[in-house]
């Protein structure tokens, strides 16, 4: 069975309605989880943890999918 990877990250924005981090330098990296539930719970706790600052969003990256992206675009290649 194929890992799916998952990385929860977050930090303060310059503005809440958009998804640009205010400094980069000062992004949060909680941790990179094995599958999404594990991941969901970690960036919820944050997420709770850090409401009272409407600036604060957490995300979750499925880095599955990037691997995978990443996989195939070497395999059209080597066909190409």
């Amino acid at each position: 069975m194929a890992q799916r990877l998952h990385l929860v990250f977050g930090g303060e924005l310059i503005d809440p309605t958009k998804t640009a981090f205010k400094d980069v330098d000062d992004i949060h990296v909680v941790g990179i989880f094995p599958d999404y539930d594990s991941a969901y719970n970690a960036w919820k706790a944050e997420a709770q943890r850090t409401v009272d600052n409407a600036h604060m969003r957490y995300f979750i990256a499925h880095l599955h999918r990037l691997r995978d992206e990443q996989a195939a675009a070497s395999s059209t290649e080597e066909l190409g």
